[in-house]
This record gives C-alpha cells, sequence and structure tokens, in this order.
C-alpha cells in the first residue's frame, strides 16, 4: 500500500480559484453576418427543356414560352398556327375551343349545324384571322 504524503498525491487537487481574481469568460465568435441588403437573390431555375446552363433572360422569370415583344406579355402555351388550321379544317370551331374560348367555339358549332354547314364559312374566315392576326387565348396571352 502506498501512503499518500504531501509530497506523493495519488490524484491531484484543483487549485482553489478566487471568486475576486476570476476573469470573465470571452464572449462567444459572432455569427456570420447576413447579406448586405443590396445584394439580389440568386436567378430562378431555367424552364424545363432548357439546356443545361442556360439561364432564363431578365423579365421572362414566369415565361416558359418567351414575352411578345410589342406587348411585353409571356406567350401563350397554345400556337396560332395549331388553332388556325384546326379552325380552317374542322370548321366548326375546333380552333376555338383549342385557344378556350369556349362561348365562340361553341356559338360557331351551332350556327355551322343549324345552317347545315353553311355556317362553316364564320369558321374558315376566322381561322385565315387567327393565322395573320395577333389572337389571344381565354387567358388573355398572345398565342405564339
Amino acid at each position: 500500500m502506498t501512503e499518500q504524503t504531501p509530497e506523493n498525491p495519488t490524484h491531484e487537487e484543483a487549485p482553489a480559484a478566487d471568486n475576486a481574481a476570476e476573469v470573465p469568460a470571452a464572449p462567444a465568435e459572432p455569427v456570420a453576418p447576413a447579406a448586405p441588403a443590396n445584394e439580389f437573390p440568386p436567378p430562378p431555375p431555367p424552364p424545363p427543356g432548357a439546356p443545361l446552363g442556360a439561364t432564363v433572360p431578365p423579365g421572362q422569370a414566369g415565361a416558359p414560352f418567351g414575352v411578345d415583344p410589342f406587348t411585353g406579355l409571356p406567350y401563350s402555351d397554345k400556337t396560332k398556327l395549331i388553332a388556325g388550321l384546326l379552325q380552317i379544317l374542322l370548321p366548326f370551331g375546333v380552333g376555338r375551343l383549342y385557344i378556350g374560348d369556349t362561348k365562340t367555339g361553341i356559338a360557331q358549332l351551332l350556327v355551322t349545324i343549324v345552317t347545315c354547314g353553311v355556317g362553316s364559312i364564320w369558321s374558315w374566315i376566322d381561322g385565315i384571322l387567327i393565322l395573320v392576326g395577333q389572337p389571344k387565348d381565354a387567358n388573355g396571352l398572345p398565342l405564339r
């Protein structure tokens, strides 16, 4: 057995600390500051089907089909070529139904049925106007 003597302690004792001599602990490191107020958020992701690394041009964040240069409105997901050809080849309002103009489409269908096909002239003329004009879909967006 070993004896405990002041020269040979078996375990160390912590020195007693004076409360008056205690130094306050240093404050914790500050958290990294937030982004400056003048910094812009990251750009939106590219639209579906865009090549990798492509970015969305300014002003087209919500316009996957581009923006009409005359009005600045985003293009509709409907095309005027398909709407016009449907209106000419199926002359009973199908093109108008395609772009969401159901009232005019139903009216053209009823006129064509009631007049035994003579009213389809309205649909043919309307199809030509769709092809050469600036038609809009049911949401008021220009057809691409």
